[in-house]
């Protein structure tokens, strides 16, 4: 099979998967699925490769990517289903991704309101003692040297005081590729102390979970993240069980 000329197998079995992971996304600018492998390779179960290329895409929780691409070696799927134009895969497989972020985006996300639930009536331990703390707004900066620049507004909910706190931090790889931290290396919060500042950071950070931008069936493990100027761009090893059906 010539590379530039997939058969009408091909093309099928690629639009399947197109539409099936379309399903499960609130927006799709645009998606597309390339399936490449040969009748003969078909009947014995055989996918050559799979590739995924997606622009725009929104997670349920308002999460979106600017791009997606996904590549795969080989994938073993049901014949039988083939032959009916479906995708099955017959075990996981494993391909390579990458995921940009916008700075349109984390503040989109961070704006959401799937965030926004998660960012009210915190409650943080400080000094042995229950702080109560509301995020009011938070907004990121993508100025590159691999760095970001958060700015939040904080109300401390006992003082009925806002405070701004403004950082530079390094995103860093945590929890076995599921979660980006953040490495300060500066911050001003005139008001907050030391341990807040730390405190306000975890539960920031938290949100950054890659496992938020799963699609069902494929499962992200990050392993490279490098800030450049405007985006995020995330490196991460893609396990793939089964693609979408619509």
């Amino acid at each position: 099979m010539a590379p530039d000329n997939p058969d009408l197998g091909e093309k099928a079995l690629s639009k399947v998967a197109e539409v099936g992971i379309a399903s499960q996304l609130d927006e799709v600018e645009a998606i597309d699925v390339d399936v490449r492998t040969n009748p003969g390779k078909l009947i014995q179960g055989e996918v050559d490769s799979v590739s995924i290329s997606g622009k725009g895409l929104v997670m349920r929780q308002d999460l979106r990517m600017e791009t997606l691409e996904v590549n795969t070696n080989k994938v073993s799927i049901n014949p039988l289903s083939a032959v009916f134009g479906n995708l099955e895969l017959t075990q996981p497989t494993a391909a390579e991704a990458q995921i940009v972020l916008t700075e349109a985006d984390i503040n989109r996300a961070f704006s959401s309101d799937y965030l926004q639930s998660k960012l009210h009536n915190l409650t943080m331990e400080i000094e042995g003692r229950s702080t109560p703390v509301d995020v009011k707004q938070a907004t990121v900066t993508l100025p590159g040297d691999n760095q970001l620049v958060i700015t939040a507004h904080f109300l401390l909910k006992e003082q009925d005081e806002v405070i701004k706190l403004a950082a530079t931090a390094i995103p860093q790889i945590q929890e076995n590729g599921h979660q980006i931290s953040l490495e300060i290396l500066s911050a001003e919060a005139p008001g907050l102390t030391a341990e807040l500042v730390t405190a306000i950071f975890e539960q920031l950070t938290a949100l950054l979970d890659l496992r938020n931008f799963n699609i069902p069936g494929i499962t992200l493990q990050l392993h490279q993240l490098a800030v450049q100027p405007g985006r995020l761009v995330i490196h991460a090893r893609t396990y793939i069980e089964q693609l979408p059906s619509a």
